[in-house]
């Protein structure tokens, strides 16, 4: 098993196709999750209120994490096996255009040794030839659907890994943020609190991890996601006041 997915990751490459949709919808899910804590915290501030129900908060960041999580492997699933058909249509015509080629050079080649035989009155083993290139050409197609197998095996496996990632990958960026509210029945201030500090450690953490993968200063990537959880904050607090 370990074997085989070390031939689909050198066939697909899908590791860093999985690895982009993680660090995106990862980062999605817990800015889609900060919005809704967001809403929360302006209604207490607002209304002033001392606490809410934990477990309004989360079962609602539960519900949106559910439907992102649905929303990525649905979609993802969709788009991978309408990508599939589109290169194996193209393989399948390349393949066929090929094949007529070679059996017309063959073709070619065979009439113009005929030719030459018959002007140079010497004599031959075609037949022995003949049959020496239609069983080279067997295994040579035989080979190439092995291969167009092997390689439909691979994209099939990579489908259902990215699947699997672009929809796992917000459904946990939307759990993890909801992790203080866990821990009581009445949620105050202080636990939003605890809940936007979380998520600007994982965005801090994210931001290095996609500093390594580009290999760029550490620094940019952090301060790219912090401008835009930044700004999700601003707007937020803006429009819901």
């Amino acid at each position: 098993m370990i074997k085989k997915i070390k031939t689909y990751t050198k066939i697909t490459d899908f590791e860093s196709i999985a690895r982009r949709y993680f660090v995106n919808n990862f980062y999605d899910g817990m800015l889609t999750i900060l919005g809704i804590l967001l809403g929360f915290f302006i209604l207490i501030v607002k209304e002033g209120q001392q606490t809410v129900d934990s477990h309004i908060v989360i079962l609602t960041g539960f519900a949106t994490s559910i439907s992102m999580f649905m929303s990525g492997l649905s979609g993802s699933y969709i788009s991978e096996k309408a990508e599939q058909k589109r290169l194996k249509a193209e393989i399948d015509k390349a393949m066929v255009l090929m094949t007529e080629k070679g059996e017309k050079e063959e073709d070619d080649k065979l009439l113009e040794e005929k030719e030459i035989e018959k002007a140079m009155l010497t004599v031959n083993f075609n037949d022995k030839n003949r049959r020496k290139k239609q069983i080279l050409k067997k295994k040579s197609i035989n080979k190439r659907r092995k291969a167009k197998t092997l390689q439909e095996k691979a994209e099939r496996f990579a489908s259902i890994i990215v699947s699997l990632v672009n929809g796992c990958a917000p459904l946990l960026g939307g759990i993890v943020p909801l992790i203080p509210f866990f821990f009581a029945i009445e949620a105050g201030i202080n636990f939003f609190i605890f809940s936007f500090l979380i998520i600007f450690i994982c965005i801090v953490f994210l931001g290095i991890f996609v500093g390594f993968i580009s290999r760029e200063a550490l620094w940019k990537n952090i301060f790219q996601m912090l401008v835009a959880f930044g700004l999700t904050i601003t707007v937020s607090i803006l429009l819901l006041n």
